[in-house]
This record gives structure tokens, C-alpha cells and sequence, in this order.
């Protein structure tokens, strides 16, 4: 029976981390649907290549840094419990390469491709992990120091501070350091319309997120005994509520609505396990407006060329998902218990300030020694042409169909 568990484990997590891979197709769809049709290859190839460089940083730097944890021992002693660490590192893999598929929304289009790359490798091998470990793995007595303070411990079970909040915030960072696109904003005060170049495609990547998104929250239980039904039907719920927010505050646009989903998700992550679902449709709803609002705001107001809206989605959704488990999560209001506001409210806000921080030394580092930013000619022709020297339809630009 203690083989069949064991067994039952590597087979549950490795599910779960197939899962979230699946999701990076479609992070790349949402953004070849969202950007230029001359930046659509561009999306494709940096999620691919931020994937493989991610994996690297990780096996190597990060994960050591996360859970002092190597892989560097002989294959025999790599297979004790069946592989279940390997299967473990897979799956939270998935959850740091999230982190350069987040920021790459946001500085489509403009960016050069191999500072990119660097920038993945820096923030998946060092930054990104510093943080995880001090909430997932009690690093620095990062949770201890919490829980003596507040009386409980900062919770985030699936990631929306420690992922989506942290991807979010250092993308703005990116974004800010980058500066809008050629043209975004004109000088007598108007601004240039960029619309998606291919609904469907943006939406074939809003449902390949979702659908992979059960996977993210349900199996960061890690062990099927640990596996909960609530954390499932939360998800649904809070998607639910995000889709229905982003169509009415929205105004049915397709665009916020496709985001719909993945806000509420981004926010139920932190307490999918402890809420009702109620709350967590009501947290979710409150995630499908504030995208809207704040993609608005930050896009016409504040002129903060965010073009997928990544920190909207992540950083801002991500931070309400950290503080919404405090509130939904308390027994008052008909949640599990165990948390408190205040352990909420000092975690996220240390995610958002070592997030945004490192992001603003990490990419202000690359553009100091190497530039971030395509020439103006090479923006111009698009990152497809200009990097991959070839467009996504080469035969339709050739005038042969």
C-alpha cells in the first residue's frame, strides 16, 4: 500500500505539472492574439526560449535557493520514492518559468530578445526563488517571524502573491524602464489604437490558461491524500465571477472578457483552500473589475504602455488574491480559519516591494550594460522580421495566396 501511495503521488503532481506546462501555450497564444501581427512569431519564440532558459536557472540556481534542495547525486538515489522530488521540482518549475511568460506581455513588441533571455535566467535563478523559499519554505524565518507578529502564518497556496504578484510587479518595473511603444502616445495628447491582431487566437489562449489553471490550484495540494475538492470547485466559482465583472464593467468587450477568467483565478489562488465559494465568487468578481479599471487607468491615464496588462492581471489581482484570503479565508465568513488579515497584508507586501525592486535593478542592470529596447527601425518592421526574419504568415506577406 505505501508503494501504490507513493506511486499514486508521482503520478498526481506529475499530472498537475503537465498541466501548468500546457498553460505556457497559453500564455503564448494570449499574447500572439493581443500584439501586431508583426510581433506574433516574437510571442511565440520568447515563451518557448524563456521556458528552456527558466528550466536551467532553476535546476541548477533556483531551486537550491528555494528549498535547499540539488539533483546532483547518482540516478539510483534520484528514483527513491519514485521520483517524487524530481516530479515536485517539475511541477513548481512550471510555476517559476510563469513568471518571464508574465513579464513578456507586458514589454511586447519593443524588447530585445536576448537581454530577455538574460533577464529570465537572473530572475528564475535568483529572484524569484529568494522570495518563494521565504513563504513556501520558511526561509530566513521569513514565516516564523509572521506568524510570532500576526499570530498566524502568510498563506499562499497556489501562488498569487508569490507568482502572479511577483511576475506582475516585475513586469511594471520592465515596462516602466522600457517606456511605451513608437508611436502609443502622440505629442498633442492622443493615443494610437493597437488592437488585438487575432481574437481567436487571444481567446484559444484565455481557455488553454483556464483549463490548465485546475491543475496550478488543485494539485499544489503536492499528494492525493491532500487533494480537496474546494479548491476545485473555488476555482470555478472565482473564474465564474471574474468572467461575468470583466463583461459588464467591460462592456462586453472580447478582450477584457477573456481576461475575465484569469483574473478571478490569478486572485482565488492564495485561498482556493480555505474560502466558500461564495467568497470566492465574489473575490473573483472583484478581480474581473479591478482588471478593467486599472488596464484603463493605466493604458489612457497614466500612459503606462503595459500591453497584455500584466501588472493589472498579475501584479494588481495577484495582491488582492493575497489580501482577499485574509478576509474570505476567516471563519467569520465562512472560511477554514487559520489566517489573519494582518500576516496577509504584510506577506503580499513584501512580495510586491522585493518584486518590484528586484525587477527595477534586475532590467535597469541589462538596459545600463546592454539596452533593452529594439532600434527604432527594427520596432518599426516588428520583432518578427527584425529578430526571426520571418513573419507568422510569409506566404500571404509574399502576395502568393
Amino acid at each position: 500500500m505505501e508503494a501504490l501511495k507513493g506511486g499514486s503521488d508521482v503520478l498526481f503532481i506529475l499530472i498537475g505539472a503537465v498541466m501548468v506546462l500546457a498553460m505556457h501555450a497559453g500564455f503564448a497564444f494570449l499574447e500572439l492574439g493581443t500584439v501586431r501581427a508583426k510581433n506574433q512569431v516574437n510571442a511565440l519564440a520568447k515563451i518557448m526560449s524563456d521556458f528552456a532558459v527558466s528550466t536551467i536557472a532553476y535546476f541548477f540556481i533556483g531551486y537550491w535557493i528555494a528549498y535547499q534542495v540539488d539533483f546532483f547525486s547518482d540516478a539510483a538515489s534520484l528514483q527513491i520514492e519514485h521520483g517524487f522530488a524530481l516530479v515536485k521540482f517539475f511541477f513548481l518549475l512550471t510555476f517559476a518559468a510563469a513568471i518571464p511568460a508574465i513579464v513578456s506581455g507586458g514589454i511586447a513588441e519593443r524588447a530585445r530578445f536576448h537581454p530577455q533571455l538574460l533577464a529570465s535566467f537572473i530572475i528564475v535563478g535568483l529572484l524569484y526563488p529568494f522570495f518563494e523559499g521565504m513563504v513556501w519554505n520558511n526561509n530566513f524565518g521569513a514565516q516564523d517571524f509572521i506568524t510570532g507578529v500576526f499570530g498566524a502564518p502568510f498563506h499562499d497556496f497556489a501562488g498569487s502573491v508569490v507568482v502572479h504578484a511577483v511576475g506582475g510587479w516585475i513586469g511594471l518595473a520592465a515596462v516602466l524602464l522600457l517606456g511605451p511603444r513608437q508611436g502609443r502616445y502622440r505629442a498633442d495628447g492622443g493615443i494610437t489604437a493597437h488592437p488585438p491582431s487575432s481574437i481567436p487566437f487571444l481567446s484559444l489562449g484565455a481557455w488553454t490558461l483556464t483549463v490548465g489553471w485546475f491543475g496550478f490550484n488543485v494539485m499544489s495540494a503536492q499528494t492525493v491524500e491532500a487533494v480537496s475538492g474546494l479548491v476545485a470547485v473555488n476555482s470555478l466559482m472565482a473564474m465564474v465571477g471574474g468572467i461575468l465583472a470583466a463583461l459588464v464593467v467591460g462592456r462586453n468587450d472580447p478582450g477584457f472578457l477573456h481576461n475575465g477568467p484569469l483574473a478571478g483565478l490569478v486572485a482565488v489562488c492564495a485561498g482556493s483552500d480555505l474560502m466558500h465559494p461564495i467568497g470566492a465568487l465574489v473575490t473573483g468578481a472583484v478581480a474581473g473589475a479591478i482588471f478593467v479599471y486599472a488596464f484603463t487607468l493605466t493604458q489612457n491615464k497614466w500612459r503606462i504602455d503595459d500591453v497584455l496588462g500584466v501588472w493589472p492581471l498579475h501584479g494588481l489581482c495577484g495582491l488582492w488574491g493575497g489580501l482577499a484570503a485574509g478576509i474570505f479565508g476567516l471563519e467569520a465568513l465562512g472560511g477554514v480559519g487559520g489566517v489573519a488579515f494582518g500576516s496577509q497584508l504584510a506577506g503580499t507586501l513584501s512580495g510586491v516591494a522585493i518584486a518590484f525592486g528586484g525587477g527595477f535593478l534586475i532590467y535597469g542592470g541589462i538596459k545600463a550594460v546592454m539596452g533593452l529596447r529594439l532600434s527604432e527601425e527594427d520596432e518599426y518592421i516588428g520583432a518578427d522580421l527584425s529578430i526571426h526574419k520571418i513573419t507568422a504568415q510569409p506566404d500571404y506577406n509574399r502576395g502568393e495566396v
